[in-house]
């Protein structure tokens, strides 16, 4: 039988064109690197210098609608890249600006973020990705001096990153001038709302220009952000990413039945394997996050605690001597760990388990991060097995048990007392407010910037 000659090499082209206009995932996947997403140069070698190849699902989706220089609402979970989502194209926007307006000194672009530690890594970012457009971006937040802020301030700044209190404090001394935003982007709004910024959110709101593009990111669509989105997006492009109820596949998950006060023996006997090389501990509490600590340093473990009870500087150091191994252990409350960005973290364990479900989504997402494997491991004690109920039926699946430890549980039935009980309500209504207002989610223009 005569053998079929292969396809000639324009009818492959035209095949590979064709299946790549055809997008199934797979195939869009394989074929999608940032030099699809029409990004400027200056950005395109600071992404190579950094080693980036491939945008995550969201940079992929959110990128081109902002460069279009529409409204954007982002509900992505923690881990999915969703900082360069919209750093990426806001610098490329004020680059463009910036080219056509030379000169200016002027804040075109506000970052507004909840925490100090996520300000700063945003700033970060901004700073690699940016490192060639001569763009200068400053980065302001609370419980330091505002002295060298202000400085940066004066010496000219196209692009602002900011938590609220001191974003408003600054303003009022004259320091910092609104009127000429053209980008504003709202970080982690879920989690302003925990931490009752919601009101010094809508200040800076309303000393922004009515003419502006929006984007807006939440991790979680509780009533009351879906109310905020509401009133600062105009006719928003929705991108959902790996929607809260969902665990990152790439994290291992198991969690180990054990009496609150065998926590601590546990947590030693754990560590006393070698492969887990660098673990996020949770604890509800700061006052145990800084016991957790303490013990674990006693008994040789190289530990420190970061909590909102910590000075900017203590938190600071602590977070660097994590990322450079110089400490193993990290012992965090969910505040002070929102927006720790630590690459390639081997382990997260919950201490305590969180009494909201949603949280425990968020504390997980810390490891497994931009495709890499993790591990997360829970204590759950009497008290907290109707949490680790709530969060199996969240995420949809039994978490594994561990049963061959040397401190298993004897005590097996939840205790029955008022304040986990009202805690566990709490925790429920939560979840019922947010999945019904994930699905009630319209995307109506605003009615009200202010």
């Amino acid at each position: 039988m005569e053998a079929i000659p292969p396809p000639s090499f324009s009818l492959q082209t035209a095949l590979i064109k064709s299946l790549k206009q055809a997008k199934p995932a797979f195939l869009r996947y394989y074929y999608m690197t940032f030099e699809n997403l029409d990004l400027i140069a200056p950005i395109q070698k600071a992404l190579k210098t950094e080693g980036y190849e491939k945008p995550t699902p969201i940079q992929e989706q959110a990128i081109p609608v902002i460069l279009k220089r529409k409204d954007l609402l982002g509900c992505a979970q923690t881990g999915t890249g969703k900082t360069a989502a919209f750093a990426i194209p806001m610098l490329q926007i004020m680059y463009n600006e910036k080219q056509a307006d030379k000169g200016s000194k002027k804040i075109k672009a506000l970052i507004l973020t909840p925490t100090r530690e996520l300000a700063i890594q945003i700033g970060e970012s901004f700073k690699a990705y940016g490192q060639h457009t001569g763009l200068r971006h400053v980065v302001i937040f609370g419980g330091v001096s505002q002295k060298s802020q202000t400085d940066a301030l004066q010496s000219g700044v196209d692009i602002l990153v900011a938590t609220p209190g001191r974003l408003l404090d600054l303003m009022n001394q004259g320091f910092v001038d609104l009127r000429h935003i053209s980008l504003f982007t709202l970080d982690e709004a879920d989690r302003m709302l925990d931490m009752g910024f919601v009101h010094d959110v809508k200040k800076v709101i309303a000393k922004l220009p009515a003419k502006r593009q929006s984007l807006f990111f939440s991790a979680t669509m509780p009533p009351a952000i879906v109310k905020l989105a509401s009133a600062i997006l105009i006719d928003p492009v929705k991108v959902e990413v790996t929607p809260v109820s969902s665990t990152a596949d790439t994290v291992g998950q198991a969690v180990y039945f054990v009496d609150k006060k065998s926590k601590k023996s546990l947590l030693l006997h754990m560590l006393e394997d070698e492969a887990i090389e660098s673990v996020l501990v949770f604890t509800r509490t700061k006052h145990l996050a800084n016991r957790v600590s303490q013990d674990l340093t006693k008994a040789g473990v190289r530990a420190e605690a970061i909590h909102g009870n910590k000075s900017q500087n203590a938190r600071q150091n602590a977070l660097q001597n994590f990322k450079n191994r110089k400490t193993r252990v990290l012992v965090a409350t969910d505040i002070a760990a929102r927006g720790i960005d630590v690459d390639e973290l081997s382990h997260v364990i919950n201490f305590d388990l969180p009494n909201v479900p949603e949280t425990y989504v968020h504390r997980i997402g810390r490891t497994g991060r931009a495709g890499a494997s993790g591990m997360a491991y829970s204590f759950c004690d009497a008290e907290e097995r109707a949490y680790l109920k709530d969060i199996h039926k969240l995420i949809g699946k039994n978490i594994p048990v561990v049963e061959d430890h040397p401190f298993p549980a004897q005590d097996t039935a939840p205790v029955q007392a008022k304040a986990p009980e009202r805690r566990q309500q709490q925790g429920q209504k939560r979840t019922t407010d947010f999945r019904k207002s994930r699905n009630n989610w319209s995307g109506r223009g605003r009615q009200n910037r202010d």
